[in-house]
């Protein structure tokens, strides 16, 4: 074997460590056997008892965590690693996105031979879940103290005009539309999303945050929208709809005087490279297993996946009409941002 391809082997073998690993922390994840161990370490038999599982199942999977790295053992008793609880204790994670692209897999396959799609509904609550759960840290720590801040007129809109009107296109599960909506008590915002499994538990989100009376959601088609808004956001959904110049098109006329669209999505290169960073990497690994497919089941007009590069939106947005669209110079890992107008 030469030296190439020892090393490709190693990358390969070190990626199925890291995937094998993933699903066992999904698995203690949605049996709840990290909460169970929350308080206080214990044994095989007492996660048994407390989780509701199998003590011998119970044992493999503590001693697993434990080679790990994610549980620390003492005699017969194990405990949440530092730092385990607060990675494995949120909700949703890596773990979930690996769980829920291997649940669809053999439909992958079969719609790359076929050309067809798949919906994104069928992709499940594994993918729902985790998608919602990786932004909304950004949404709750960075949409409003550094994102529209960049944006000062904007924000300074949002603030002090009563009754100022959002529009969240491709809102998913909501967490972006109650950010907005606790942090400036005048707005109300209205989400819009074509999943309705999303703009389900996006109404409960509303109602367990207390600001379902200045939010509301509405399943339907992005493209399809009526209603003057002072600020339009699309947050990672751009790169996902089947019509983007036709949403961008329909966007703009619904505009208020002043108004704004804000958008954030993947942070790529200009350009195809290869090879790429590990978060292109990400980003296109998602594309042929989830994006692509998912954008393909729409009957699309462009079926653009998840590497949206700059110039690519830049030019959607000019044929859209606006005049001055803008690449934003917010920092962030994943998202880069636009303004049009």
């Amino acid at each position: 074997m030469t030296v190439e391809a020892e090393n490709l082997s190693g990358r390969l073998l070190t990626a199925l460590v890291g995937a094998t690993e993933l699903f066992t922390v999904e698995l203690g994840r949605e049996l709840g056997l990290y909460a169970a161990l929350r308080d206080r370490p214990a044994g095989a038999a007492e996660l048994a008892k407390t989780a509701g599982i199998d003590e011998r199942y119970a044992r493999e999977w503590l001693e697993q965590q434990a080679a790990a790295g994610f549980l620390t053992v003492d005699g017969d008793e194990f405990a949440l690693a530092a730092g385990a609880a607060e990675v494995l204790l949120d909700e949703g994670g890596p773990g979930e996105f690996a769980a829920g692209l291997g649940m669809v897999f053999p439909r992958v396959v079969a719609a790359f031979r076929t050309g067809a799609g798949i919906p994104y509904s069928d992709y499940g609550q594994h993918i729902r879940h985790g998608i919602a759960a990786f932004n909304q840290p950004m949404f709750d720590h960075l949409l409003t103290a550094e994102w529209l801040p960049a944006l000062p007129e904007v924000e300074a809109r949002l603030r002090t005009t009563p009754g100022a009107r959002v529009l969240d296109l491709g809102c998913g599960a909501g967490r972006s539309s109650v950010a907005l909506a606790r942090a400036y008590p005048a707005i109300t915002v209205r989400g819009i999303d074509l999943d309705e499994a999303s703009i389900t538990e996006a109404r409960a989100a509303a109602a367990t945050a207390g600001v379902a009376d200045r939010v509301s959601f509405t399943l339907g088609d992005a493209a399809r929208i009526d209603g003057e808004y002072d600020l339009v956001t699309i947050f990672e959904a751009l790169h996902d709809m089947g019509d983007p110049v036709g949403v961008l098109s329909a966007v703009r006329p619904r505009l208020a005087p002043g108004g704004s669209v804000f958008i954030g999505d993947e942070r790529v290169a200009d350009e195809f490279t290869a090879p790429a960073g590990e978060i292109e990497r990400l980003q296109y690994a998602f594309s042929v297993l989830h994006c692509l497919p998912a954008t393909r089941a729409e009957d699309p007009v462009i079926a653009n996946g998840t590497i949206l590069r700059a110039p690519t939106l830049l030019a959607w947005a000019r044929e859209a009409g606006y005049r001055s669209p803008e690449v934003l110079d917010i920092p962030n890992d994943f998202w880069r941002f636009y303004r049009l107008r």
